[in-house]
């Protein structure tokens, strides 16, 4: 069913218009013989305090982060509580638990970054084509991470298209950031909400209602794509449409938003320019 009130579409940024880094967190718990989903349940349930909260507000610098990453995601006692908790909730069995983890933060910074560095194909181009129809604003709705190093207000966020001071060419390498000047995903947007600039991130409800102020649009007049539930959730109480986004779902999730829009966002893939693009 169409929506003709709508008069934007936000997107989030990984696992959306770019590939999702938590398919590297799946592949480190593989690899670890941790119970699925045993990492991830630990960076949400440390809640704002935490290293990965932290970075994507700008409060943490990049190497100071890899150092409270690797503790945060090394400590069984706070994690293997959480995860019993997530068990019950998800009423499913509880699977042998950890002794001890020594988790390198860099390390699984560096696989995340390094897979979230392609966009998806059928989201850049339903961007691309929402843009010629010059009828709806495109707006990104990102938490992302701050890439500078020396705590200072001068912070340069992932997504900008200039590398950061201070970070050496290999280190830049590492993280799949090297060639990030020749991007230019910002002007894909009509505006960027990124949370390392705005200190805040979703799914306070103060960052949405930010991204519709500076656009000068009502929540019901938007409808946001994003791969978290809760992200989703929180969007949907202060009354904006959503779309969820799942790993593997993306096709699926432009032809909903194509019945939302009601224009074409999907025929001719064989012969459509805007493939998969790596970062």
């Amino acid at each position: 069913m169409s929506s003709p009130h709508l008069k934007a579409i936000i997107f989030d940024i990984g696992g959306v218009v770019l590939h999702s880094p938590f398919i590297a967190i799946d592949e480190i718990e593989s690899e670890k013989g941790l119970p699925k989903n045993y990492l991830n349940v630990s960076i949400a349930s440390r809640g704002p305090g935490g290293a990965w909260e932290r970075f994507e507000r700008g409060e943490l610098s990049l190497f100071p982060f890899y150092d409270e990453f690797g503790r945060d995601l090394s400590d069984t006692e706070n994690g293997n509580k959480w995860y019993t908790e997530y068990c019950a909730r998800k009423q499913i069995d509880l699977p042998a638990l950890p002794v001890m983890l020594d988790i390198d933060g860099r390390e699984v910074f560096g696989r995340m970054m390094r897979q979230s560095t392609a966009y998806d194909c059928h989201i850049l181009r339903a961007i691309h084509r929402i843009r010629a129809s010059r009828r709806w604003l495109i707006i990104a709705l990102t938490n992302n991470y701050s890439k500078h190093i020396t705590g200072s207000s001068s912070s340069i966020p992932l997504t900008a298209a200039q590398p950061p001071i201070g970070v050496s060419d290999s280190e830049l390498r590492f993280l799949g950031w090297e060639d990030e000047a020749k991007l230019h995903l910002r002007a894909l947007f009509d505006d960027f909400c990124d949370s390392s600039e705005l200190g805040m991130r979703k799914p306070d409800p103060e960052f949405y209602l930010l991204a519709c102020q500076r656009n000068d649009i009502r929540p019901g007049e938007a409808v946001f794509l994003d791969d978290i539930g809760m992200n989703l959730k929180a969007a949907r109480v202060l009354g904006l449409e959503t779309i969820h986004v799942p790993i593997g779902g993306t096709l699926n999730a432009v032809k909903q938003l194509e019945g939302k829009l009601g224009i074409d966002l999907t025929s001719d893939l064989d012969h459509d320019n805007t493939t998969s693009a790596k970062l």
